[in-house]
């Protein structure tokens, strides 16, 4: 099922305020109508029965009445109806006239009937026609006094009157309040647009903000406009900025502290380093001269002092890196050549590296640092995977140009999936416990920024049969 796209924040507010802009018109169109209906049928309806009222107040009444004289009170009364004509219909017990010819009215209603025989001042209903118009049906009983009180004279008397006029005055109302709701909305979405627009802005440069902050710009500040909420929370956003700033600002002045501690440290332990080692090579050559205590402690020292000058030769490289004065010096390189040298020259020709190293593959790259490359792939393969190690070198096809590819796999146990993430980082140790190890702990780190320097990637993982495998991809024409 295809999942409706959400609408912009602009969308709904501009529909949020239509809706209420519709929500009120069409209340207030509901209360106007209901009020201005009921005061024109009220007034109609008052000022007819009034009339007739009076009208019956003032009729001579002589009992018994004949049919002749409720003529005359049926025309008298008709002549003067009001607000409109109405039609009269009179009884006085079997005697009846009207001003219609018919003997009664369909629009008089048995619950009328009992209401005018209920009290003496009369009673009145609104009715509808079969063809839909609407009647208001008035019934008056005729009263005489006697002795303070009044006293039914029998007559009884109702009057039908359309009440057509209320109705299209009623109609004309409805209709105006359609008509005039559409242009209303149409209106409405100008100060809907203007409400959205000043919402809005806040949001976009707050969103504009938080890119330019995204993308390092850590100066990003927001106008403030105004004291409501979306003005706090700028301000809120400001105050954090610089106190971002402020922070990055120190935690960057305390790493180039440290780079360049480290590179100072690492320049001035060269030097002593240099004059140790030339000491012990020499003492070296007489340990087999000395007593077994003396020679051992003697190769113990020649060993740390040969892996202190590795990790200063280690440091001083990847400050280098951090400083960005790494360089690349490209040549022409046969790329099953050098690897065959770089495994040559460290002595791992005696069958623990097999090799795919097809003919003729060509790249241009800077062959020291690619030695670097693959001694620190493979070493790291045979120290910590296990032999047979498998170096596989390819070229890749790409529309930019095509890559080298270079694959090495061990057949050790792989690693660990939570040790993946942090294959690369520096001083990095798998294992915890594991306080001293062969190497300086900035190999694969040196590896990861050497590929980089050439438009590289360098990708650790698990082969699907065990093992470790690192995949090199570099272009086979490096950017100097």
């Amino acid at each position: 099922m295809r999942r409706i796209a959400p609408l912009g924040l602009r969308t709904r507010l501009i529909a949020a305020f239509l809706l209420v802009a519709a929500i009120s018109a069409v209340s207030t169109a509901a209360l106007t109508y209901q009020q201005a209906r009921t005061a024109v049928l009220k007034q109609s309806q008052d000022t007819a029965v009034s009339t007739l009222r009076d009208l019956m107040e003032t009729q001579a009444v002589s009992l018994p009445m004949d049919q002749e004289r409720l003529d005359q009170i049926v025309l008298e009364l008709t002549r003067r109806g009001r607000p409109h004509p109405w039609n009269v219909f009179a009884e006085y017990g079997r005697l009846r006239s009207s001003s219609t010819g018919a003997p009664a009215s369909t629009l008089v209603t048995d619950a009328l009937r009992k209401q005018v025989g209920a009290v003496p001042h009369g009673a009145f209903q609104r009715v509808t026609d079969p063809n839909g118009t609407p009647y208001l049906t008035v019934g008056m009983p005729g009263v005489v006094a006697h002795q303070g009180a009044t006293r039914p004279t029998g007559l009884v008397v109702f009057v039908t009157m359309p009440l057509a006029t209320e109705k299209a005055t009623v109609e004309a109302m409805v209709e105006a309040a359609k008509r005039g709701a559409v242009p209303g909305l149409a209106i409405a979405v100008v100060p809907a647009l203007l409400a959205a627009r000043s919402v809005l802005r806040p949001v976009r440069d707050m969103r504009r903000a938080a890119q330019n902050m995204g993308r390092g710009r850590l100066d990003t500040r927001i106008e403030v406009r105004g004291a409501d909420e979306l003005a706090g929370l700028a301000r809120t956003f400001n105050d954090t900025a610089r106190a971002l700033e402020q922070s990055v600002s120190e935690l960057r002045e305390a790493e180039t502290r440290a780079r360049r501690f480290a590179s100072d440290v690492s320049h001035e332990l060269r030097t002593p380093l240099t004059g140790m080692l030339a000491v012990t090579e020499v003492l070296d050559e007489d340990a087999e001269r000395l007593d077994a205590d003396t020679a051992a402690a003697l190769r113990l020292i020649s060993a740390e002092t040969g892996k202190l000058a590795v990790l200063v030769e280690d440091l001083m490289e990847i400050s280098r890196f951090d400083a960005r004065a790494a360089e690349l010096n490209l040549d022409d390189v046969d790329v099953a050549e050098a690897v065959g040298k770089t495994l040559e020259r460290r002595h791992w020709d005696d069958g623990r590296i097999r090799t795919d190293l097809p003919p003729g593959i060509r790249a241009r790259l800077d062959p020291r640092r690619f030695d670097v490359v693959l001694a620190n792939l493979v070493g790291n393969a045979l120290r910590h995977g296990g032999a047979p190690v498998r170096v596989t070198v390819a070229t890749r096809p790409e529309p930019g140009g095509d890559r080298l590819r270079v694959e090495v796999a061990d057949s050790g146990p792989g690693i660990a999936p939570e040790v993946l993430p942090h294959i690369f980082d520096r001083f990095y140790k798998a294992d915890a416990a594991r306080t001293r190890s062969a190497g300086s702990g900035l190999g694969l780190a040196i590896t990861l920024e050497n590929v980089r320097l050439h438009g590289g990637t360098l990708v650790a993982a698990n082969g699907p049969a065990g093992g470790a495998v690192f995949t090199l991809d570099m272009p086979l024409e490096a950017d100097a």
